[in-house]
């Protein structure tokens, strides 16, 4: 791991996101935050993306007892034809997201933002990265949703999963895609100091 340094919280629940921290050596602590993003009524999408990170990010800054810790928090979506699509709500509203996303090219967007206990936000980036998928039968896009891969993820699908099979092209950050864009986060945590030095 990288040397220690200030304290770093993950705002968030994300399996991926704690993984892609940890493959770059980063040690941070899990305190999820709770909200619900769906409540904020954004109609920009990338507007919406950065105001879901800023709210996470200050319900667990407002909720810290460590001082001079940072908090670090994110919150993707996937957006197609002008809609935004976050998690699905049931496997077949999975299927009704992966349905529009086949045989075309979409954006997903991450919105990261990080603060300082007793500093407040410092930063909040947008990250996006363009995804094209293979056109896909119906009964192809039903096994998926069948295997679980959809649940609990933006767009209903995991790119570093099953879903690779329907990839064509990826024209940006990979990590994004997952979750959380690795080199944009590196550069934010250096910028501010939540980071020494790196790798």
């Amino acid at each position: 791991m990288i040397a220690a340094g200030p304290p770093l919280i993950l705002a968030s629940a994300s399996p991926r996101r704690r993984e892609i921290l940890s493959s770059l050596g980063v040690k941070a602590e899990v305190q999820p935050s709770g909200v619900d993003e769906e409540a904020l009524h954004v109609e920009d999408d990338v507007e919406f993306v950065r105001a879901a990170a800023r709210m996470k990010l200050e319900h667990v800054l407002g909720a810290c007892p460590l001082e001079d810790a940072f908090v670090l928090a994110a919150d993707t979506t996937v957006c197609v034809d002008g809609q935004r699509l976050g998690k699905p709500s049931d496997d077949a509203d999975a299927v009704r997201m992966l349905q529009l996303l086949a045989g075309r090219e979409h954006v997903v967007r991450t919105g990261v933002a990080l603060g300082r206990v007793g500093e407040g936000v410092l930063d909040c980036r947008v990250v996006e990265t363009r995804v094209s998928f293979r056109p896909a039968s119906q009964d192809e896009l039903e096994r998926y949703v069948a295997a679980g891969e959809s649940r609990d993820k933006a767009g209903a699908y995991g790119v570093q999963g099953l879903a690779s099979g329907f990839v064509t092209r990826l024209d940006g950050s990979y990590t994004n895609v997952v979750g959380l864009p690795a080199a944009e986060t590196v550069n934010m945590l250096l910028e501010h100091g939540a980071l020494d030095q790196w790798p």
